[in-house]
């Protein structure tokens, strides 16, 4: 077990390494430089002297290491993101790209892991009772309609809530993460103005998810139950309830345990359209600023983030499924 264990880890390092040199070469492909690209845009806004863009383009080159063969770049960022330092941003220096991720992160999180468990408890319930009870009056008419909201994109969702609960009933705020006048402190009165501004952008992605995952347990569901145990566990005469739950639903859960994982592993670009139709201050957000700039740091800290999120959610559904499945336990 130990030695399975270990393979895996190392598996996870491999696709790791890997990831992160895709990532380091494919920004690079773009032929603009970021340096020069933002020092012209301070000097439309600003007033800096066009004549001087070249000669800062190259101090602050050589201040990022740009100016150094690409082999010695490509080995300085893997020794960077194996240490998480991740250096300072290009388009908001001298701030470091692990401040500005800090910033953002909480707020992503807090958003995209309560929709996501939040979707997957009550489409996988859903999607196995539909499956399930097939001549329930009840679940025929909810089924249908959660399925129609799955084909809408979170944003145009997030469009329609807004014009609806926030313009016309004004029930709730437009876009923010919390007021304009509010200053960001640990107290009852910031959280409720927290979760207020949180509750169209949550609700536009839960609504949309939903019949997403009852999609997929109710096909896993109808699945199993053509499968010979559960013809044999009936003829046992068990009760119906232990036939749904401990061999319907517990075999159909590993399909939608693996889908889990993954989508917890995009968790920090799941929301980017959500975020800027709220103006949510999330790390889709700063994500999608980096790549309009150019901004390499940036890009490498959140990508580097997001490819270790999934290969350790990976990681943790390998460690899992034995506990699941006892097929997948391997013996001596």
């Amino acid at each position: 077990m130990l030695v399975l264990i270990g393979r895996r880890i190392v598996m996870v390092v491999a696709v790791v390494w890997a990831a992160a040199t895709l990532n380091f070469f494919i920004p690079r492909i773009a032929p603009k430089n970021p340096i020069a690209e933002k020092l012209t845009q301070l000097a439309g806004t600003s007033g800096v002297d066009p004549t001087k863009i070249q000669e800062m383009s190259q101090a602050f080159g050589a201040r990022f290491g740009l100016d150094q063969p690409l082999l010695t770049q490509y080995l300085r960022y893997i020794g960077d993101m194996a240490r998480f330092a991740f250096g300072q941003s290009i388009t908001k220096y001298p701030a470091h790209v692990s401040d500005l991720i800090g910033e953002a992160l909480p707020w992503t999180l807090g958003l995209m892991i309560t929709t996501t468990l939040l979707a997957f408890l009550i489409g996988t319930l859903l999607g196995a009772a539909a499956g399930w009870y097939r001549n329930s009056k009840l679940l025929s008419v909810v089924s249908p309609i959660i399925m129609v909201f799955s084909a809408i994109p979170f944003y145009l969702l997030g469009l329609v809530l807004i014009y609806i609960f926030a313009s016309r009933l004004g029930w709730f705020p437009v876009s923010g993460g919390y007021g304009l006048t509010s200053v960001p402190e640990w107290s009852w009165g910031f959280a409720v103005e927290v979760l207020q501004h949180a509750t169209l952008p949550a609700l536009s992605i839960l609504i949309a998810s939903v019949g997403t995952w009852a999609i997929g347990m109710r096909g896993m569901m109808v699945t199993v139950q053509g499968e010979d145990y559960m013809t044999f566990a009936e003829a046992k005469g068990l009760k119906p309830s232990r036939l749904f739950y401990r061999y319907g639903m517990r075999n159909a859960l590993l399909p939608q345990v693996t889908a889990l994982a993954l989508y917890f592993g995009q968790i920090v670009t799941g929301a980017v359209l959500v975020e800027i139709v709220f103006a949510y201050p999330g790390l889709g957000s700063l994500l999608l600023d980096s790549i309009k700039l150019f901004d390499f740091p940036t890009i490498y800290g959140i990508v580097f983030i997001l490819t270790l999120t999934v290969a350790l959610s990976m990681l943790l559904v390998d460690l899992l499924y034995p506990l699941l499945d006892p097929r997948a336990r391997v013996g001596r």
